[in-house]
């Protein structure tokens, strides 16, 4: 009588849920229809807590059997970020419904096939899509299906035939204009398997900027947030993290507003602290991935959210110098003892492989990341600047098998190069200047710091310089070889990275020089110098024509933009956009 009171007033029916929840379930269709708006009331407020509970109150009543398979959708959908895991009993079950309306079976196929992905069960996924597509008799339904596959065999890291997925997406994508959301996921789809191809960096950039063109949609249950999410990671692999980090900071506020706090905001965060990670602002990063882990630990263990966040603060803390610690959360999760089923980045077998050379187990590192190396290159996953196991390989084989460790490094370097950016082919040449000796050395340390000068990568660049001074060093060159260990500790000191930093302090000892104490500067904010030389850059000068216009001199004005690029996180090609012009 109170919950008909209610709704008789106009009070709406979340008022009137409270009291239908106190009633005993008669079979009553007015109580199932009244929970289902109390549901969706609460979904649009972002309480998804209150909506599962009227809902799975909702089912109990119960409803009849024409309904019954839209409440365990509805019911399936509010679990999805929550309990994965029983959002696919919910979804299995409304699809064994007599009673499903042909719109309702897809909805709730693409919903399944989401939470079967979720939980690690990617044949499961794409199998489900390739029953239903064929079943289909709809060509724009096919499409949209397809494109569904297309995402979750992306993740598979099962797919037995991943290269010629690839092509067939390529196919897919040149046909495309991006007119619906379906086309653009294929867009997005097709800018991330360049990426993990390793092909040219334009190509990517092409696809993404048109996938992104029309907008996307995190939290839109039917399409997910995966698609959004790798085309952002597309644009950090092609060094514009900054706008990479745009992009995540919609998608968490689009999860927190719809009050979506398990697995899709794990991902946010650990994949938000991966982009800090990749920008060397390591202390923020660690930050970000502890809260997607402490997340990802309350929905499930062994969930991909939690893989992305062990891997992701595993490599943040090597590069901070805390091995002992980064062992010790391997341990605890037994991070890549097994292979994952669905494809992680950064890849688990590829972190522990370097995990144990920065612990010292050399041959053990040498299995584990040759084991990576075979079953990337059966996958067609050869960019160094997504996986760079060959270069860890390079390190590993140096002191046994050097030769070898040159081979590896050279083939890294030229798909490094192949890729484009200046991240890729930066930290490649530093591996590759690692196996060989000072003198031959010291042009590839060159290299690699003009290149990393031109890219956002902080950390990379920090090692760069320190390498670069160790090598000067070593051949006698104190004058140069201050200068750039000088900058090597203040841009290791910024970045968060201790070790590097203090073995930066001991070659700048061991050449009788006094390290000083690391200049302060704002780490967001340009000076006058660098957004006079940021402005000049954008206009299209080279840093000659830079140099002349300031009064300069070329290697000032390479190291003022690289500032530039650092704090904003952008490479020259990005430039404009990041200026606001």
């Amino acid at each position: 009588m109170a919950a008909t009171a209610l709704v008789d007033a106009g009070l709406g029916a979340t008022a009137a849920a409270r009291h239908i929840l106190e009633l005993h379930p008669e079979g009553d269709p007015w109580v199932v229809q009244q929970l289902r708006r109390a549901a969706r009331d609460s979904l649009s407020a972002g309480a998804p807590d209150a909506a599962r509970r009227y809902l799975a109150r909702a089912l109990r009543e119960p409803p009849d059997i024409e309904d019954r398979a839209q409440v365990l959708f509805e019911l399936g959908s509010a679990n999805l970020p929550h309990e994965p895991a029983t959002t696919v009993n919910q979804l299995r079950a409304a699809l064994e419904e007599p009673k499903i309306d042909p719109d309702l079976r897809e909805a709730v196929t693409y919903r399944l096939a989401q939470a079967l992905a979720h939980t690690g069960q990617m044949e499961q996924a794409t199998g489900l899509l390739a029953e239903e597509a064929g079943n289909t008799t709809s060509a724009r339904t096919r499409l949209r299906m397809q494109a569904e596959q297309f995402k979750w065999n992306a993740v598979n890291a099962a797919d037995p035939d991943a290269p010629g997925r690839s092509r067939l997406l390529s196919q897919f994508a040149r046909h495309v204009t991006g007119r619906d959301l379906a086309e653009r996921h294929i867009l997005g789809l097709r800018a991330w398997d360049i990426v993990m191809r390793g092909e040219p960096v334009a190509q990517s950039l092409h696809y993404a900027e048109r996938a992104l063109h029309g907008g996307m949609s995190w939290t839109d249950q039917d399409f997910g947030f995966e698609v959004p999410a790798v085309v952002a990671l597309t644009l950090m692999y092609c060094d514009q993290p900054g706008r990479a980090e745009e992009l995540f900071h919609e998608g968490i506020a689009e999860f927190e507003a719809k009050g979506w706090r398990g697995a899709h905001l794990s991902f946010a965060y650990t994949l938000l602290g991966y982009i800090r990670y990749r920008r060397g602002r390591l202390a923020e990063a660690e930050d970000f991935v502890r809260s997607g882990l402490q997340i990802a630990d309350r929905v499930d263990r062994g969930i991909p959210a939690q893989l992305y966040a062990i891997g992701t603060l595993i490599e943040t803390l090597l590069a901070r110098g805390r091995t002992d610690e980064a062992q010790r959360i391997a341990d605890r999760y037994r991070f890549g003892e097994e292979n994952p089923k669905t494809v992680v980045y950064p890849d688990p077998q590829a972190v522990r492989g370097r995990l144990l050379l920065a612990g010292g187990r050399t041959d053990e590192a040498v299995q584990q990341l040759t084991a990576v190396g075979r079953r990337l290159r059966q996958r067609g996953a050869h960019n160094p600047a997504w996986s760079p196991w060959q270069l860890d390989l390079a390190l590993a084989l140096a002191d046994q098998r050097p030769d070898e460790a040159r081979e590896q490094a050279d083939e890294a370097v030229n798909r490094a190069r192949a890729f484009g950016t200046a991240s890729a082919i930066g930290q490649a040449l530093r591996i590759a200047a690692a196996v060989v000796e000072p003198a031959r050395a010291i042009p590839l340390l060159d290299e690699a710091v003009g290149h990393l000068e031109q890219s956002p990568a902080a950390y990379e660049l920090a090692q760069a310089l320190v390498d670069q001074g160790t090598a000067l060093r070593s051949m006698g060159n104190l004058d140069q070889a201050a200068q750039q260990l000088y900058r090597g500790m203040e841009a290791a000191v910024a970045c968060g990275a201790d070790t590097l930093a203090a073995r930066a302090r001991e070659q700048l000892s061991a050449a009788g020089l006094r390290p000083r104490r690391p200049a302060h500067a704002d780490r967001d904010t340009l000076t006058t110098r660098e957004e006079s030389a940021a402005l000049l850059a954008a206009e299209g000068l080279d840093n000659t024509a830079i140099a002349g216009r300031l009064r300069s001199d070329e290697q000032t004005v390479s190291e003022v933009l690289s500032a530039v690029f650092t704090k904003l996180g952008t490479d020259r090609l990005g430039l404009r956009r990041a200026l606001g012009l």
